[in-house]
């Protein structure tokens, strides 16, 4: 069954069960903040690659958010922190009168409760330390899953820096497999890296 849903557009992702706090200042997002009781949004991630008015600046999977907290941030404007609930796939997208973005949506399969291969689990200790980095990303998740594989392959998604494109393909996939073999060549590439011996100089 499809809905008609806002858009809030990022350069980055949030995905199910996922959680970012936001700051809203446009006068178009702030009117879809004061709606989100009425009328749910999604988090839709921007291709910087094509130019605004192009039908491909918003990629075509989105997630469906809530809000579950808000303030007034220190500047005045409104500070509110979402949680990812579900992957849709937009069907139809439009503008209203103040350029907010609107879409027919359909709901997609959320990624099964998986427990994490042994090959996967040095994923783990690597995402920790990101987190252990930034403190305030580390306490939107008091009872993080680590080893539940769908939690933390979106959680990588989610701060990992990538091509939009592979992103996308990445949140587009039926179950993590594909996201979790693409991280876990990353993280070797990483380790040989900071393994390999200082280049000599004459």
């Amino acid at each position: 069954m499809s809905q008609a849903i806002a858009l809030f557009p990022l350069s980055q992702i949030i995905l199910p069960q996922g959680r970012m706090q936001l700051r809203v200042f446009e006068p178009r997002y702030q009117r879809l903040v004061r709606e989100a009781q009425q009328r749910p949004f999604a988090s839709a991630l921007l291709n910087p690659y094509v130019h605004q008015q192009h039908q491909a600046r918003i990629f075509p999977v989105v997630t469906l958010v809530r809000i579950i907290d808000f303030c007034q941030l220190p500047d005045g404007l409104l500070g509110i922190t979402i949680e990812g609930i579900a992957r849709h796939r937009i069907i139809k997208r439009w503008q209203e009168a103040d350029q907010l973005h609107v879409a027919q949506t359909e709901a997609l399969p959320s990624w099964s409760m998986l427990e994490l291969d042994a090959a996967f689990q040095p994923l783990v200790p690597a995402l920790q330390q990101i987190y252990q980095q930034n403190p305030q990303l580390a306490a939107l998740y008091p009872a993080a899953d680590w080893y539940n594989a769908s939690w933390l392959a979106q959680r990588w998604l989610e701060v990992l820096t990538m091509p939009p494109q592979l992103k996308f393909e990445l949140i587009s996939a039926d179950h993590p497999g594909p996201t979790l073999d693409v991280l876990q060549d990353w993280l070797r590439e990483q380790q040989s890296s900071e393994l390999a011996p200082p280049a000599q100089t004459n």
